[in-house]
């Protein structure tokens, strides 16, 4: 399986892969070396959590690229008057009776608690393609779905000052 992301998710990738590996690595590094001095490592908690930050340093790096080297980078497509990638979408939930409004992103950009919903998210993938005024059931599992309304749509696009989502 792969993701599908796009070119600047694959730059901000490529950009903390550096920054990982060329300025917080060598301070891990150093951390290790001055926490080693403080004497006996089996009883030494601050040389082990140096060695724990240092490891997890080193699997984000893996993590991250694995990511790219299996990724399909996309291309935004937009559909006029439609949801597309990136797009900004207020939607009407008629179960809470609220109104949100929201931006679709790519899976490595989402934060649904500051309103960027992933494409591949039951909602992010109701909602692709759909028209203003048209009411969208989302499928969350088998069990439970419930309606949106959509409400208004803006263009968006790719934002390179949207974060890439941590572990």
């Amino acid at each position: 399986m792969y993701d599908e992301l796009t070119e600047v998710d694959i730059k901000k990738m490529e950009e903390e892969i550096q920054y990982r590996l060329n300025v917080l690595g060598p301070q891990l590094l150093k951390e290790m070396a001055r926490t080693r001095e403080f004497g006996d490592l089996s009883e030494n908690a601050e040389y082990k959590e140096a060695k724990r930050e240092k490891r997890r340093n080193e699997g984000r790096i893996r993590y991250l690229e694995n990511m790219i080297r299996t990724a399909r980078v996309i291309k935004v497509k937009e559909h006029e008057g439609a949801v597309s990638l990136f797009d900004w979408v207020t939607v009407y939930n008629e179960m809470r009776g609220e109104e949100k409004k929201i931006q679709i992103v790519t899976t490595l950009r989402q934060d649904a608690l500051r309103g960027f919903v992933s494409k591949e998210s039951p909602l992010g993938m109701a909602l692709m393609g759909r028209r203003v005024g048209e009411r969208v059931e989302v499928h969350v599992n088998e069990t439970r779905s419930y309606f949106v309304v959509i409400r208004a749509i803006e263009k968006g696009r790719d934002n390179e000052d949207l974060p890439i989502s941590g572990y």
